[in-house]
């Protein structure tokens, strides 16, 4: 029984995407690592992972609670856990307050600034999941939620804010901007009908095509932007390469107009770009220190 619950709760909160949030935050520890000279020790790492994992889950938490009538009437998403009636509603929001708390306390942990912090991106975490009711640019909003976790990671880390951190997280808003519009066109005649907000729903799938591949030019140029603001190594540039050619995948694949080849390009392309960019970071690093 507890073990189901469990499942059920991780298939809530999609345990598995934290993949796509985690990596960039790590490669700003490791860039942060070189930036302020403080030990990473295993307190402060089990403390920054602690932080990722439960304002995500709270996050997630609440996007369900929030949409759970939405998700009930949308064909694609009424298999989801609220919807079928796996998880109650009352035990997403339970399960959000509890992973807020958990957020809270572990970025206090890491010092006065992270503790303060935190506040404020858990009000943008969770705001995020109303915002679709009122603006197209909610997949911006996400991008900035997202982009919250190398920044915090950098601030954690004792580096100062400076421009290479600030282009790193501009390359992840434009990046999850970029392939949200791309999942988004899947629900586009249903937000339209449902007076949902969205990119498809208001510009039209050309036009979200054409901004989801404008914002991933940028996220590409903002990556090279970090690796020369933060006078990175070659390896570095190879993961901002690596990046811009899966990104191009990406768009061959949804611009080929089969949509049902949209989960493969969100989930697994993705995850590979996420999960490259912070190896080839991390061996970046490790040669740095080998000089």
């Amino acid at each position: 029984m507890i073990a189901d619950r469990l499942k059920n709760y991780t298939s809530l909160v999609a345990f598995s995407h934290t993949i796509f949030a985690m990596p960039f935050a790590a490669s700003a520890v490791v860039l942060a690592h070189a930036e302020s000279h403080q030990p990473l020790t295993l307190f402060r790492a089990l403390a920054l992972v602690i932080c990722m994992v439960s304002a995500r889950t709270a996050a997630m938490a609440f996007n369900r609670y929030a949409d759970r009538d939405v998700d009930a009437a949308n064909p694609r998403t009424r298999s989801r856990d609220i919807p079928a009636g796996r998880v109650a509603p009352r035990e997403a929001l339970l399960l959000t307050v509890a992973s807020s708390a958990v957020f809270l306390l572990a970025a206090f942990s890491l010092g006065s600034w992270p503790g303060l912090l935190a506040w404020p991106v858990l009000a943008i975490l969770l705001g995020y999941s109303l915002a679709k009711r009122f603006t197209w640019a909610a997949h911006l909003w996400l991008g900035v939620a997202l982009a919250l976790a190398p920044g915090g990671a950098w601030i954690a880390m004792g580096a100062a804010p400076n421009l290479g951190i600030v282009a790193l997280m501009v390359g992840v808003v434009t990046w999850l901007f970029g392939f949200d519009v791309l999942y988004s066109l899947q629900d586009e005649h249903f937000d339209r009908a449902a007076g949902l907000h969205s990119v498809p729903a208001r510009f039209g799938t050309k036009g979200a095509l054409w901004l989801s591949g404008l914002a991933h030019v940028v996220t590409v140029v903002a990556f090279a932007l970090t690796g020369a603001f933060l006078h990175r190594g070659a390896l570095f540039y190879a993961a901002t390469i690596g990046a811009a050619l899966l990104l191009v995948w990406e768009h061959w694949i949804v611009g080929a107009g089969d949509l049902s080849r949209i989960n493969k390009a969100f989930f697994d392309l993705n995850a590979w770009i996420s999960a490259g960019f912070f190896l080839l970071v991390l061996g970046d690093e490790m040669l740095r220190r080998r000089v």
